[in-house]
């Protein structure tokens, strides 16, 4: 038997579909291009210059092209599940005992 999933087109046990994760070839392609146009413009020293030219420009880069650095996906320790924590916030009058 053989690990690769099985070629029927249809999802289930056996054949999960694609890893998550996993780019799509068009996706893969246009990361690429962006990759390679960013490089012809100069990379990271244009970057910086851009920042530097006009406050709105770093603001830009801070708000927007940053975070998409950031994970979107956010866990505890090790992978874990979060540990939530339930806080009470609880209004004492000092005049009432």
């Amino acid at each position: 038997m053989t690990d690769q999933p099985k070629k029927t087109g249809k999802f289930g046990p056996g054949n999960p579909g694609k890893p998550k994760g996993a780019l799509s070839k068009t996706t893969k392609a246009a990361k690429e291009a962006i990759a390679l146009a960013a490089e012809g413009l100069g990379g990271t020293e244009r970057l910086i210059d851009w920042c530097k030219e006009d406050p709105l420009n770093e603001r830009a880069f801070w708000t927007t092209i940053y975070p998409k650095l950031i994970p979107h996906e956010v866990s505890g320790p090790d992978g874990g599940p979060l540990q939530i924590q339930e806080v009470v916030r609880k209004i004492v009058d000092a005049n009432n005992d």
